[in-house]
């Protein structure tokens, strides 16, 4: 995105850039970026209906396939390395039940599962939630209580204060665990909470929950739920019916899945079914099989597979000697962390080919493990979805550079505002994409932000410090934040992450000019991209723990001709595989914009081509589809609908969706006052 207005520069009409455009010759228009001391990558087209991880595989049909972790092993690096490798989701298995985190009242302990936690979100994880109310694992102060009121308070300040800690990082939370009896009555069991607060404490649980984590999945998990003609089973059912019938916020069922060497009773997917009916997600939460018969394992994946609404599964503990039924071995690796027959049957049942080679260490270039990024993509267009809407002191005539994120059951969506007086932004957010032309725009000019050229925002919730951030450029790489999202009114005053252009920007800018910022974090640095217009894409880093400060070694990440490589670089973590995913937007032969792609094992590594030549793009108007109307022929500056919202940026493997500015095909004129409007790409040779 050109900060023309704020740098007094005007930018060539469409027409001209068509004209510069023939420049171009097509060994450069198709030719890779790469670091400028390392030779060229041979390009490999990842497989794009196959996964050799079980958390990739998973991750193809929007499920995740997750494992309980344990604080205390992660020193251990073959437990660690099989952890990192196959799994795209986390539980705590103790560190967050009330014994670990709060042993005496008000007096909180988080150290463990912040590390896990922590660890879980620089992956590019996503972490479950386990568990807020059990009558077991509870200290003995709480037990002791007998005074409802007393016990009410006790029991809504923990769930209030272990949310808030972790608000924004858990994707679902065991919010109840355990509370029917066993046996035939379908009943609650005893327990301190339903003793002193009677049977409406589940309730009350899942109200103060979701006050405390509106975003946040809230869960009921339990055990022996799995056959649908138990007593048990019908009890918890009943409980779920209520509880949508009266509005009591409950949004998924944990079925704990601790079987025997059969496996799943016969009625085990027709409970997950009539669950899923009820209106809420199931999930398979503690999934072990006692000597892991593969057949087992096979039928309770193709249960969840086949029902639609079962959204993921976690293992409960990644190798036979981490399991607290080690003497049963009913894990999918063995003590020495070697694959078992179980797991090759867990993998096909997911729909994913068994791997061939165990993993080695490998360098970081060649460390990406196998994606499900195909090698040509195809698009289908929406229609214009979100247009300039001027008022009385902004008259708006372009809305482009978007960036977004879902939070809190909605789309938030930043861009630009261009008109012939200059650059802002707009925030605006809705629930449904039919909603989006009518959203209420919010012009954050009125905010701290303030007046003057602000531009290409990015936004993403950092969770080391628990704040949003908003990513722009003012003629240097800006940022503001707020704690609250949805506030157009919370945004700091913008503070800059460089003093000045780094020198190294400065000597190959040429005429160009320093644009479009992207901030992405893995697990120990966090790392700036910026663009010049003239074929150069740059990346800064610094520590996970300095961020914002301290960006330093800027470095030329990628480089190729100038319209090859021109601006609004976006940087993704492929959700389930160690890839990184670079879009680089370019000026094709024709003068218009269009996408180029590639891959790296590491922010800090190469990059090797994937969808990345006009004849074979990763977004241009040649494969995309437009059946509302090809209302544009430019694919333009935009950005992924991403799995999650923090600083790690990860995106889903397949199904990909993006936002992106076009506009009329005919249209010219100054560029600062050009017609740009928002618009949705969704993949159509997904392989999920």
């Amino acid at each position: 995105m050109n900060p023309l207005k704020r740098l007094g520069r005007r930018r060539a009409s469409v027409l001209s850039l068509l004209a510069m455009a023939a420049l171009v010759t097509p060994e450069a228009a198709t030719a890779a970026p790469d670091a400028p001391d390392a030779a060229r990558a041979a390009t490999t087209a990842p497989d794009a209906a196959r996964a050799s991880t079980l958390g990739a595989q998973a991750a193809q049909s929007g499920r995740y396939f997750g494992t309980a972790v344990a604080a205390g092993r992660l020193g251990d690096g073959t437990y660690t390395g099989i952890l990192g490798r196959e799994f795209n989701s986390v539980t705590p298995e103790n560190e967050m039940k009330w014994d670990a985190t709060e042993r005496s009242r008000g007096q909180f302990t988080f150290g463990p599962a912040d590390q896990i936690v922590n660890g879980a979100t620089a992956r590019g994880q996503r972490v479950r939630g386990h568990t807020l109310v059990w009558h077991s694992q509870l200290p003995g102060w709480v037990s002791s209580i007998r005074d409802a009121n007393t016990l009410r308070g006790v029991m809504n300040n923990h769930i209030t204060t272990v949310m808030n800690r972790y608000k924004g990082r858990i994707h679902s939370w065991d919010v109840v665990n355990e509370a029917f009896a066993d046996g035939g009555s379908g009943q609650l069991r005893s327990s301190v909470f339903r003793d002193v607060l009677g049977n409406g404490f589940l309730e009350q649980a899942f109200r103060t929950a979701r006050s405390a984590d509106p975003a946040a999945k809230l869960c009921y998990n339990d055990y022996n739920i799995e056959n649908w003609n138990d007593a048990k089973t019908q009890g918890v059912y009943r409980m779920v019916r209520d509880f949508k019938a009266r509005g009591v916020p409950i949004d998924c069922v944990g079925l704990q899945a601790h079987f025997g060497a059969g496996g799943p009773p016969a009625s085990f997917q027709t409970t997950l079914s009539n669950f899923a009916a009820l209106g809420v997600d199931v999930q398979i939460t503690e999934l072990d099989i006692a000597q892991a018969p593969p057949n087992a394992y096979a039928n309770t994946v193709r249960s969840c597979m086949n029902v639609a609404r079962c959204t993921g599964i976690t293992v409960w503990g990644i190798r036979d000697s981490d399991s607290w039924r080690a003497g049963e071995n009913p894990l999918l690796f063995d003590r020495n962390g070697n694959k078992k027959p179980a797991y090759q049957a867990t993998l096909s049942a997911l729909g994913g080919t068994a791997a061939t080679q165990q993993a080695t260490a490998r360098s970081p270039r060649s460390a990406a493990a196998p994606a499900a990024l195909p090698s040509r993509f195809s698009w289908s267009s929406s229609g214009t979805l979100i247009s300039p809407k001027s008022d009385a002191t902004h008259n708006i005539a372009g809305i482009k550079d978007p960036t977004v994120v879902q939070y809190n059951g909605k789309y938030h969506v930043f861009a630009s505002t261009a008109s012939s007086s200059g650059y802002n932004l707009v925030y605006l957010n809705f629930s449904d994409w039919s909603q989006a032309g009518s959203a209420t725009h919010h012009y954050l000019d009125r905010s701290a932000i303030g007046r003057g050229y602000r531009a290409a925002p990015q936004v993403f919730y950092y969770a080391p410090q628990r704040l949003w951030y908003l990513v722009y450029q003012t003629g240097n790489a800006s940022y503001s934040t707020n704690p609250d999202i949805s506030n157009p009114n919370g945004w700091s005053a913008p503070r800059n992450f460089y003093s000045s252009m780094p020198d190294i920007i400065r000597q190959n800018i040429g005429n160009g000019y320093w644009v479009d910022m992207w901030v992405i974090c893995d697990s120990a640095n966090c790392y700036l991209f910026s663009s010049d217009d003239n074929g150069h894409l740059y990346r800064s880093q610094t520590t996970v723990g300095q961020f914002p400060n301290g960006f330093t070694n800027t470095v030329i990440a990628a480089r190729d001709s100038k319209y090859a490589l021109f601006e609004a670089s976006n940087v993704y973590k492929v959700q389930g595989s160690n890839q990184y995913l670079l879009l680089v937007e370019a000026i094709g032969s024709d003068g218009r914009r269009y996408f180029r792609s590639w891959t790296s094992g590491s922010l800090a590594g190469s990059w090797t081509p994937l969808a990345a030549s006009e004849s074979n793009p990763f977004a241009r108007a040649n494969n995309v589809t437009f059946p509302s109307g090809a209302w544009t022929r430019d694919v333009s500056h935009g950005e992924m609908i991403r799995a999650g919202y923090d600083q790690t940026l990860t995106i889903p493997a397949c199904r990909l969706q993006y936002l992106y500015q076009g506009m009329n095909p005919n249209a010219g004129g100054d560029y600062n006052t050009l017609p740009w409007r928002l618009g949705l790409l969704t993949q159509t040779n997904s392989t999920c």
